[in-house]
């Protein structure tokens, strides 16, 4: 006759120990692991930035000009129609402006993040940019007018978890988000930011500018019409 062999349950406690510890460390990565981090959301998180822009006018002319920004997150709202599954938070920024250390800050204007469908929007001048999408993958593409009403816009992240450095700083992990790298005999358009984990934007530039196309000498030329050279690199940042 044959015998069945049984398992006694206590010989099957080990491998529901090591199952158990495998779960509890993936749920205690998994907020890393998503890439939030990049982009860190917390009341009084806040950043200041060197700027340095240079403008360009038909008739010939140029200003450049430089001065800090700092945004700081004053506040949250509950807002579950983000569809954000912890909740559904808007996060308030508030920027401010001076020309040097030695001035005030000046209220320039207000902002605000969120989380909706693992993408990070952010609200500027009453219009919604999809700024990263999460997890951060490199290569990855997406609409960054998605919940706007301008024409469709791809940006792609590339140099993930890449060293970048900043003014006198070193970012040990970054992402660049390139949101726009076109250029042509009459125009050029690079739209570019970097986003470093646990500390968020670090760097940003945007250079949209038309050549001259008017007479067949100019073209090709890279000579400047009009147009915009911005630059903007993280200084200082805390809480």
């Amino acid at each position: 006759m044959n015998r069945i062999k049984t398992v006694w349950p206590f010989r099957l406690f080990p491998a529901l120990i090591a199952t158990l510890w495998v779960c509890a460390c993936q749920t205690t990565t998994e907020p890393l692991a998503t890439g939030y981090d990049y982009q860190p959301l917390e009341k009084g998180n806040y950043w200041i930035y060197d700027v340095t822009e240079q403008q360009f006018s038909l008739n010939g002319s140029s200003t450049t000009k430089t001065y800090q920004l700092r945004e700081t997150i004053t506040g949250t709202v509950a807002d579950p129609a983000t569809g954000d599954p912890t909740g559904g938070i808007l996060y308030r920024i508030e920027r401010y402006r001076r020309l040097n250390d030695s001035q005030d800050w000046v209220p320039d204007s207000v902002s605000s993040f969120r989380i909706a469908n693992s993408q990070l929007i952010k609200n500027e001048n009453n219009r919604s940019f999809v700024k990263l999408v999460f997890p951060v993958v490199d290569r990855f593409e997406w609409n960054g007018n998605a919940f706007n009403s301008a024409g469709e816009d791809l940006y792609q992240v590339k140099n993930t978890g890449i060293p970048y450095r900043v003014l006198n700083q070193t970012f040990p992990e970054t992402a660049t988000i390139f949101q726009q790298n076109d250029s042509t005999l009459v125009s050029q358009d690079k739209r570019l930011e970097v986003y470093a984990r646990q500390v968020g934007l670090i760097y940003k530039e945007k250079v949209q500018l038309q050549f001259c196309s008017s007479t067949p000498a100019c073209v090709g030329k890279a000579q400047i019409d009009y147009g915009i050279r911005q630059y903007i690199r993280l200084r200082s940042y805390g809480k």
